[in-house]
């Protein structure tokens, strides 16, 4: 058995240099791949403007009282009681009850609403839908088998829009 030391300290034992010698590939590192298709070649689809607005659902079985406000949709499929105002569309289901005041975009009405509807775009109140209480949209859809008891005011744009005192001259300044 021979001791020596090595002069050389980037030689091995095998003799050669060990700048050489190609390092070991780790196991764990990950995987290269630049010669790999993408596993989807269609580009993305490109995202609008707007922010994807998720539904809220209250199911049949649920009954809650509180009020709803924020960004979104919600469905309302149990018994509500409460305000809601939401930058979304508000939609009843068929034996769905709300007792409150809606303020959406859109408001769809299968079920009963015991409050008011305050400038929404559209309305459209569905076969055996029921609204008791006053309606203001830019549009609203009635379906045969529908029921209402309230004021509506639909078509106006507000920008043109002038109370009835203004058009009459009582609230006109002189």
């Amino acid at each position: 058995m021979a001791l020596w030391k090595d002069s050389n300290p980037l030689s091995t034992s095998t003799g050669t240099p060990a700048a050489s010698i190609p390092p070991a590939k780790d196991p764990f590192a990950p995987i290269e791949r630049t010669n790999v298709a993408p596993l989807n070649p269609q580009p993305a689809p490109a995202r609008s403007k707007e922010r994807e607005m998720k539904e809220s659902v209250i199911a049949s079985d649920l009954t809650i009282e509180g009020k709803i406000v924020g960004a979104g949709h919600v469905r309302i499929a149990g018994r509500f009681k409460g305000d809601v105002q939401v930058d979304g569309n508000v939609t009843l289901d068929s034996g769905a009850r709300l007792d409150g005041q809606v303020k959406a975009g859109v408001v769809v009405v299968g079920g009963e609403l015991h409050g008011n509807i305050d400038n929404a775009k559209r309305v459209e109140l569905l076969d055996g839908g029921v609204i008791n209480g006053d309606v203001k949209a830019g549009s609203l859809t009635v379906a045969a088998g529908s029921r209402m008891r309230g004021q509506v005011e639909f078509g106006w744009e507000d920008e043109g829009k002038k109370s009835v005192s203004e058009s009459k001259g009582y609230g006109a300044s002189q």
